[in-house]
């Protein structure tokens, strides 16, 4: 047996995928990389929030998929549709690693006036940032790891903020300035998702990778976007954390200003917890508001 695992090109999707590779080769499974670029990778031109929340770095693969040209797709968790194409499932989730958001400021940086920019390409991160900092400018910012940390080195910003798995995983830990736990990560931010088609005959094999602490996680996590009927690109936090026998999960929802939030913690017995809670919490901050803020009301 040889499976084909489909990977976008990007240094951190190489690394993810060939992580995925040698636990699958563990499992005497035979694998091979097939590198394919994803159309938000070609359309580095455009913010990320015009491209759409419609699989932008993930329909290329979808196809390769539902194409028969590749048998596994691996992706950043966080940046796959909360809804699969028909035919499609997730077949399993790594075990996450740290999920928050950190600052990363340039190198040899000399503090200068009161007020700063800060480059995200990320309208959540940017609501997050506004809400806590209104006084700071907050600028546009694309590319992959590597071209995103030469242009907080190089613009003459006073930082950006990256995912700290990335970093991490990239070896590019010691970039981090600043960790930022009161920005509430993306759903599903920090863990790695293999997906494949639902009659995969090796779903078996591929599901032993899954970590099961982490999947009710970010089930519960993407559950609370989809209610939302929200994607990617919204200013939605989620997060979702087993501790011992207690699952505790916050969320908010901000205006894109980050002048306004409606937030939500909740914690359960792990034993009761499931991927329904995610759309339970998600009704929750409707009813106070959190629609029209998506909305732009």
């Amino acid at each position: 047996m040889k499976l084909k695992i489909g990977t976008r090109r990007s240094k951190l999707a190489l690394w993810q995928s060939n992580l995925v590779a040698k636990k699958l080769n563990a499992l005497d499974v035979q694998t091979e990389l097939v590198e394919i670029e994803s159309f938000g990778d070609k359309e580095q031109d455009l913010p990320l929030h015009k491209l759409g929340d419609k699989g932008v770095f993930t329909k290329a693969l979808d196809d390769a998929l539902l194409d028969g040209k590749i048998d596994l797709a691996v992706h950043s968790l966080k940046d796959v549709p909360t809804i699969f194409e028909d035919g499609l499932q997730l077949n399993a989730v790594l075990e996450r690693a740290n999920p928050i958001d950190v600052l990363v400021e340039p190198l040899n940086y000399e503090k200068g006036n009161a007020s700063r920019t800060i480059a995200t390409g990320s309208i959540r991160r940017s609501a997050f940032w506004k809400n806590k900092y209104p006084e700071d400018e907050v600028v546009d910012l694309r590319g992959n790891v590597p071209t995103r940390l030469n242009k907080v080195d190089t613009l003459g910003w006073d930082g950006a903020i990256f995912a700290h798995a990335g970093l991490e995983r990239l070896g590019l830990g010691e970039r981090i300035s600043k960790e930022l736990p009161w920005m509430i990560s993306a759903p599903s931010q920090g863990a790695i998702g293999i997906v494949s088609k639902e009659d995969f005959k090796y779903s078996e094999i591929v599901s032993v990778l899954n970590d099961d602490n982490t999947r009710i996680c970010v089930d519960i996590e993407r559950a609370f976007l989809r209610t939302l009927d929200a994607g990617c690109s919204s200013p939605v936090g989620a997060l979702a954390e087993v501790k011992g026998d207690t699952l505790f999960f916050k969320g908010a929802v901000l205006s894109v200003d980050g002048k306004q939030r409606v937030d939500i913690q909740e914690e359960i017995e792990l034993r009761n917890a499931n991927e329904t809670l995610g759309a339970e919490f998600a009704k929750k901050v409707i009813n106070e508001g959190a629609a029209d803020l998506l909305n732009g009301n």
